[in-house]
């Protein structure tokens, strides 16, 4: 059975999750597990970022339910954690693309 969480709760895990994407690094971490599953190197090399520091949000990430990583033998390939985040984020890179 699932556990009821109040509107205020509510609120403030969004406000810790946009708190968590105000980081450039980390949003950009993010985007990057945007089309699939795709190794921490590879996250690394397509940010400018070292692989501790990717290691590093990405664990956070994964902390705010933002990525999940599936293991394939010795390494670990993350995505966004469902089609909420995805279409969030999809959503905010239209939005911004706008004109004014």
């Amino acid at each position: 059975m699932r556990a009821l969480i109040s509107a205020d709760d509510r609120i403030d895990t969004i406000a810790a999750t946009y708190r968590l994407l105000g980081d450039p690094t980390r949003l950009r971490v993010l985007l990057a597990c945007l089309d699939g599953p795709i190794a921490v190197g590879d996250i690394a090399t397509r940010t400018g970022a070292s692989q501790p520091l990717v290691s590093h949000h990405l664990r956070l990430l994964r902390g705010a339910r933002l990525v999940r990583g599936e293991r394939r033998q010795r390494q670990v390939f993350y995505s966004t954690a469902d089609a909420h985040i995805r279409d969030m984020l999809i959503d905010m890179l239209e939005h911004v693309a706008e004109p004014q």
